[in-house]
């Protein structure tokens, strides 16, 4: 419920921050975890300076030298811990603070537990996919380097990238890759290096470290980032027992700075190499095509057809000059043949003829009506008849049938 004031009866100072602290009080106790950034004793109690691990916001702890031991080993400056304090507001100077009830570590199995079910998150957003990935160019014009200042990753990414090629060129951007400023300083050289037309592909590189160090290379914000980047990014975290959530995002991952050099930029010395085998490998596979096409023609010249076109066109000369005797032979033996059967069929039609019976001297009588006679009783006398020869005819009249002695007889 706010206070009544007004420009003629404002309220005092003293009033004021009364009002916040007992605003502040109702707040209740709470468990607040963060990382020490300052610790100092004095006396019997300790201030603390509690940072968020990921953001730029600090809160101002006051522990009783008590609380911090018994915390065994008492916490010191950079330690990840739980405090449960209670929220507290200083009238006479009004300033807030938090004074600690207990402090306790925070374990490396939470923190593996807590990483563990972000990722999880992530992975079923798709955010780690394989088809999402995309592949490095294979000679980057320009490089863009996230880094430490004047760290050993930087100078490992760059002596082993101009070692390899000496024309590739590089954006570095130096910021802080621990503590509470890391994660915003990353995302701002991310952007940056992103939007940057000549970068090819982005390597972020950090020399490894404990699993608190690299507790910014698992910030959900950079996580999301690199994922939705149009340039290539490169995880180079020199970490291998516990992998951060920016390897799992990442295009590429890279064991160490070094590897992400040798990954990245291509080795020149072993791209002329590679380009020595291929054109020798071509020229081979030329040499043995022309070779093989030059053995065929030799064997197509060395064929009778074509070695010697003259004398195929005897040999078909002599099949064409058999071919026609064989036929004409065929021809002429079908035609004596043919004349053969021919003569004994005249011969057979010779025997058989009248005629020939005619010209032995025999006569065929025939009656008026063309018949003709073969008995002597089937003429009448008087009858007129007519007698057929061999070359001519005449005509008689029969006088009757004749006695038996007029029929010739044949001696001995």
């Amino acid at each position: 419920m706010g206070m009544d004031s007004s420009p003629e009866s404002p309220q005092p100072v003293r009033v004021v921050m009364q009002a916040i602290g007992g605003w502040i009080g109702r707040l209740g106790r709470i468990w607040v975890e963060g990382q020490i950034a300052e610790l100092n004793r004095r006396g019997g109690t300790a201030f603390i300076t509690l940072r968020d691990p990921v953001a730029n916001v600090s809160a101002r702890v006051v522990c009783p030298i008590r609380v911090l031991e018994a915390a065994a080993p008492a916490p010191q400056a950079g330690a990840r811990v739980v405090v449960h304090a209670k929220p507290d507001f200083y009238v006479a100077r009004g300033t807030f603070s938090l004074l600690a009830l207990e402090i306790r570590h925070v374990g490396l199995g939470e923190l593996l537990a807590r990483l563990e079910q972000l990722r999880a998150t992530l992975a079923a957003e798709g955010l780690f996919s394989e088809a999402r990935k995309r592949p490095l160019p294979f000679l980057p014009g320009t490089v863009g380097v996230i880094c430490g200042r004047d760290s050993a990753a930087e100078r490992d990414v760059l002596e082993n990238g101009r070692r390899r090629w000496p024309a590739v060129r590089f954006e570095v951007r130096e910021v802080a890759v621990q503590g509470d400023r890391a994660v915003g300083e990353v995302l701002d050289a991310l952007k940056e290096l992103d939007a940057h037309p000549d970068v090819d592909v982005v390597i972020i590189a950090r020399g490894g470290g404990s699993l608190e160090d690299l507790l910014p290379f698992s910030d959900e914000a950079l996580v999301r980032a690199v994922s939705a980047t149009r340039t290539p990014v490169v995880s180079a975290i020199g970490h291998e027992q516990d992998a951060p959530l920016l390897d799992y995002v990442a295009d590429l991952r890279a064991s160490t700075p070094t590897d992400a050099a040798k990954k990245v930029v291509p080795d020149v010395g072993e791209q002329l190499r590679l380009i020595h085998q291929l054109r020798d490998r071509g020229r081979r596979v030329i040499e043995g095509g022309i070779a093989r096409e030059e053995a065929w023609l030799a064997q197509m010249r060395s064929r009778p057809v074509l070695a010697s076109p003259l004398r195929e066109m005897d040999r078909l000369t002599e099949q064409v000059a058999g071919l026609r005797d064989r036929a004409r032979r065929c021809v002429t033996i079908s035609v004596d043949r043919a004349a053969d059967d021919l003569a004994h069929t005249r011969a057979r039609l010779h025997a058989l003829s009248p005629a020939t019976t005619l010209a032995r001297g025999f006569a065929i009588v025939q009656k008026s009506d063309g018949a003709v006679v073969r008995s002597a009783a089937e003429v009448e006398a008087g009858e007129a008849l007519r007698l057929r020869f061999a070359e001519d005819s005449l005509t008689a009249t029969a006088d009757g049938p004749a006695s038996a002695d007029d029929h010739p007889t044949t001696d001995d």
